[in-house]
């Protein structure tokens, strides 16, 4: 797929997802993205989309909520008139002792993570179908991809994470003869979290095969690859600087 003229739908656009919105203004998509919270984040994205000649725009919603998935698919075709490319980068990075888990944490965490990837997802086949194809990119993490549990209180994370890995393959069979090619991307260290400190930072630098963190520009590249494709789908790509290998 050629990305000029398309139009890309972003859940969560903070940090990374605000860098691949610009990545694909910057080879003239129009970016709709979502936000909860992060009004500021979000409408500081769309002008930077529309500083590169796109249209943009933020779309606020809890992902949380079935209802709100299919009103974001709807806002972007009525705004933006179609939707090719899907990317759900939405989710929620928190540890929660095993103890301390309960009905309402898990719900939280794999309604925002995996049911709204597949509700949103689902809402947006038919105006892909319209254009005769499209892309939708998920995103899992290194760490359920490679099969490795390693981080204690975790547990929703790496299930939900996990089950992102198989909802891409599994769409990827079931919308093949529509020419959607579905993919996931696992990011290993691309940003770390604000609140990590300089040992922690250089801790995790000493772990990864290739001595550094990889910044949000390696995740562009990777959603970049996955558009202009033709040929790969039901593939998860990990980017994580070889973190896997140890």
């Amino acid at each position: 797929m050629q990305p000029a003229g398309k139009v890309a739908l972003l859940t969560g656009a903070k940090r990374v997802g605000a860098v691949v919105a610009e990545a694909l203004a910057a080879d003239g998509v129009d970016v709709a993205l979502t936000y909860h919270r992060s009004g500021a984040e979000a409408d500081a994205t769309v002008r930077a989309v529309q500083a590169a000649g796109r249209r943009a725009i933020a779309i606020q919603a809890d992902l949380g909520q079935v209802d709100e998935c299919r009103r974001v698919i709807e806002a972007t075709i009525r705004e933006l008139g179609r939707i090719d490319i899907f990317i759900a980068m939405a989710g929620l990075y928190e540890s929660t002792a095993f103890e301390e888990l309960s009905p309402d944490v898990w719900n939280a965490q794999m309604n925002v993570e995996l049911r709204s990837a597949f509700l949103c997802a689902h809402a947006a086949v038919p105006s892909m179908r319209r254009q005769g194809g499209g892309r939708v990119i998920l995103f899992s993490d290194w760490l359920p991809t490679s099969g490795r549990p390693r981080y204690q209180g975790m547990l929703t994370y790496y299930v939900a994470k996990a089950g992102l890995k198989a909802l891409a393959e599994a769409m990827a069979l079931e919308l093949a003869a529509d020419q959607i090619l579905v993919n996931a991307i696992a990011p290993g260290p691309i940003l770390a979290p604000p609140s990590t400190s300089a040992e922690e930072h250089a801790a995790v630098s000493s772990a990864t095969p290739l001595g550094r963190w990889g910044g949000a520009d390696e995740i562009a590249k990777a959603v970049r690859f996955l558009i202009e494709s033709d040929f790969v789908t039901g593939e998860t790509i990990r980017v994580d600087g070889g973190r896997h290998l140890k």
